[in-house]
């Protein structure tokens, strides 16, 4: 695909689109031969936008020139409080030490990815077993110990804990679409891999549905909030576990 040809974004809210090209269209001009690619994943590139959703994008350089990010730092602050809009900076000569080190995010992206400028960077890029194993017990470790902060922190109000609920929702798919490939499964999204794995591991279907609910909606059924967050706690440690049996 050329540098400025059509966005594949017609299917995404009209906000998020004009968000998109105006991002690709300033990066462009400002780093212009140094932008390689700028490609978005996650549940955009899905087609599965949430109201707490953000909109993530990775911009491939050659070089962090501080003249041409100095022109995007407006632009991007704009973005993100328009429609949350993330965007990761990546060099070209980082790719694989990225693919390395952020293993369950890079998996995500080689599976749910839509290239917006220049060539799609991950093309034939695959990562390690090893790198992607030690990677999603890292995420469900840190999660958990993240997970029991907010119970004890935001589980007295309902709105606090459907936020926190919401946060989680990302991590809990991703990394149960890592456990379900590594295990050998196969899954059609990061929200049916917490769907297919999350029933061996315990009584989690009403915790299923009230994920969808904070993640669409923002908010919980009436007094289920503690309860949501406490299970959600358990949920992260079962899933820490199953990635420990990993080998």
């Amino acid at each position: 695909m050329s540098g400025m040809s059509k966005l594949p974004i017609d299917d995404l809210p009209p906000n998020v689109q004009q968000a998109l090209r105006d991002f690709v269209e300033l990066a462009s001009a400002a780093f212009g031969e140094r932008l390689r690619s700028l490609v978005l994943f996650g549940s955009a590139a899905e087609g599965h936008l949430r109201p707490t959703s953000d909109v993530n994008v990775i911009v491939i350089l050659t070089a962090f020139d501080r003249a041409a990010a100095d022109e995007l730092r407006e632009p991007l602050r704009v973005a993100q409080a328009a429609v949350g809009l993330e965007a990761m900076f990546l060099l070209e000569s980082e790719m694989q030490h990225a693919l390395e080190a952020f293993a369950v995010k890079f998996a995500d992206v080689l599976k749910r990815r839509r290239i917006l400028f220049g060539t799609d960077p991950f093309t034939g890029v695959s990562v390690s077993r090893d790198a992607e194993i030690a990677r999603v017990r890292q995420v469900l470790l840190n999660l958990s110990l993240r997970l029991r902060e907010q119970y004890v922190l935001r589980s007295l109000r309902e709105e606090q804990a459907a936020v926190a609920l919401a946060e989680a929702a990302g991590p809990l798919r991703a990394c149960a679409a890592a456990i379900c490939e590594l295990e050998g499964r196969t899954s059609a999204t990061p929200k049916a891999a917490l769907e297919q794995l999350a029933p061996e591991l315990g009584p989690y279907a009403d915790l299923l549905t009230h994920i969808t609910a904070a993640r669409q909606q923002q908010r919980l059924p009436v007094r289920t909030g503690p309860t949501d967050l406490f299970a959600a706690v358990e949920l992260a440690a079962k899933l820490h576990q199953r990635a420990l049996s990993l080998n």
